[in-house]
């Protein structure tokens, strides 16, 4: 098997969101992630960074995945969904032709620490009607073996001499697959895919492809090939993305993510006039 090394490196950028929330950000618009959008990532052991939280807003066009790794998170939404994960859950919204909600953080002893991801929706299902579903940690599979813990939250997950893993969350965009990967010193998988998108984000510790080091908060593009190895020199964490592109058009616009810009101004001609979230719309 061909053995994928990195061809782009990127770096997440202090951002704001919600009701003043601090979140680190990794975004591409332009078709650079594709089928993925935006990786927002929430940390901190100080309330008055996140206590905020996202008041109630729109969305339509694309997926968005929740997972708290300490803390938690109160979803509500237009539609009636009510709930509350914690660390090792996540929640999945399908925005489809558009839905109303919001999200409320919880803290622990660490503070709160959370991921969410924007998965773009392809054209055919950019009006399709919204869904959510939660998922508790006890539903995901998991590797537990010398040294490496892979989590899947979603899609298939093959790691070299294991049995595969099946993620809970089996509807995403774009075929997309997350997992949680930890790894200990000295510790290393080796995954065998040959999803057009794979991308690891790096959020604690440093982790190295084929001799290039992807430090903590650094997003790394992976090249094409059949299986990529992980390796680490310390205590790290990551996030694993894979997917197949879309290739479609992106047009965004704040929590809208359609593929023309006429379809941009109908959203938000559908939300002033009140009928974005209708079961019509």
């Amino acid at each position: 098997m061909t053995a994928r090394t990195i061809d782009h490196l990127v770096a997440s950028h202090p951002s704001q969101d919600g009701d003043g929330v601090k979140i680190s950000r990794i975004h591409d618009f332009g078709g650079g992630l594709d089928p993925f959008l935006m990786l927002d990532e929430l940390g901190s052991d100080q309330p008055d960074d996140y206590i905020g939280g996202f008041p109630p807003h729109p969305h339509r066009g694309l997926q968005t995945l929740t997972y708290v790794v300490h803390g938690g998170l109160t979803h509500e939404d237009h539609l009636g969904h009510r709930s509350t994960i914690g660390a090792g859950d996540a929640q999945w919204m399908h925005t489809g032709r558009g839905i109303i909600h919001s999200e409320m953080p919880l803290t622990d002893s660490h503070g709160l620490h959370a991921f969410q991801l924007w998965i773009n929706l392809p054209a055919r299902d950019k009006l399709s009607p919204p869904t959510y579903r939660d998922v508790r940690q006890a539903e995901m599979p998991r590797l537990d073996a010398d040294g490496v813990v892979l989590t899947a939250l979603g899609g298939t997950w093959q790691a070299a001499g294991h049995e595969a893993l099946a993620g809970p969350l089996d509807t995403l965009a774009g075929d997309a697959g997350v997992a949680h990967l930890t790894l200990t010193p000295g510790a290393g998988i080796t995954l065998e895919t040959d999803a057009p998108t794979l991308l690891v984000y790096v959020f604690s510790g440093a982790i190295s492809v084929a001799g290039k080091t992807i430090g903590a908060r650094q997003l790394a593009r992976l090249g094409d090939g059949e299986a990529v190895t992980l390796e680490s020199d310390t205590d790290s964490q990551a996030l694993l993305l894979s997917g197949r592109p879309h290739g479609e058009p992106i047009a965004h616009y704040g929590p809208f993510v359609m593929n023309t810009r006429e379809e941009l101004d109908q959203a938000l001609r559908d939300y002033r006039d009140g009928t974005f979230a209708s079961p019509t719309a």
